[in-house]
């Protein structure tokens, strides 16, 4: 499959990397342009380009930015994207910690449906909810027990099966998170977020969303406790344990 991922951060630059690892063509892009990604491109095999080049043929775009700066991409930067071309937004919206209050979501609409309108193009919502070690660290063969899972949000059928088979082939269960409308039940400090599930509890926790509990969490419970997780700098290996941990004792299932 040719995949273009536009940010190379902890993120994106560990899906590039474990597509790679499965034989995809891979082509990397920044904000920065080609030469700025050519050393981590050289070190996975994959290509360094613009954020153009990202797009161009490309059956599926990776966007692995902060929220909301795919809303800044260029206007006409899918201008020449093929009309199948599959969408892929992994970004969480974190209000008075990384990112500007944005009005509408504050009143309710999901984060990807947003970022979607910014776009002018259908996408889907996908990796925002598992942390970049657990995609670097616990991916198993299909049908073992105990793999983790990854739900995904979109309105195409198909756009959703060819996510849902790059799920798989990274070791991880895809399951359906619904239409994009649905997306707010994998967002930040919902029962499905970030904690390293299996396909049926994901599926339980997606179910046991509650619409606006999520927020509430986010900027009192969640701020307090992650600031006191990171506070001497640690790791990330360190504290991922204690990451999940705390997303699950949010929302007990």
């Amino acid at each position: 499959m040719k995949i273009g991922v536009i940010g190379t951060g902890e993120m994106g630059g560990t899906l590039a990397r474990r597509w790679r690892e499965k034989g995809h063509s891979v082509r990397v892009a920044n904000s920065r342009g080609p030469s700025a990604v050519k050393p981590f491109a050289d070190a996975i095999g994959a290509e360094a380009t613009d954020i153009y080049g990202a797009v161009a043929n490309s059956d599926v775009v990776l966007l692995a930015m902060a929220f909301p700066v795919a809303a800044t991409l260029p206007g006409d930067l899918f201008s020449q994207a093929r009309d199948d071309l599959v969408i892929v937004d992994t970004s969480n919206y974190y209000p008075d910690v990384r990112d500007a209050r944005i009005s509408e979501i504050d009143y309710g609409m999901p984060e990807s449906v947003w970022t979607s309108r910014q776009l002018g193009r259908p996408i889907f919502k996908a990796f925002n909810s598992i942390m970049f070690y657990a995609l670097s660290e616990f991916g198993k063969l299909e049908g073992s027990s105990n793999r983790l899972a990854i739900p995904v949000a979109g309105d195409n059928s198909r756009g959703k099966s060819v996510v849902m088979e790059l799920i798989n082939d990274m070791g991880f269960d895809p399951v359906d998170g619904g239409l994009l409308q649905d997306s707010w039940r994998q967002q930040p400090s919902t029962p499905a977020y970030c904690c390293d599930y299996d396909a049926e509890t994901t599926l339980r926790g997606i179910a046991a969303a509650v619409k606006g509990k999520a927020e509430t969490i986010r900027d009192t419970l969640w701020r307090e406790k992650y600031g006191q997780l990171f506070a001497n700098n640690p790791a990330y290996a360190d504290v991922h344990d204690a990451i999940i941990t705390m997303n699950r004792s949010f929302n007990p299932l």
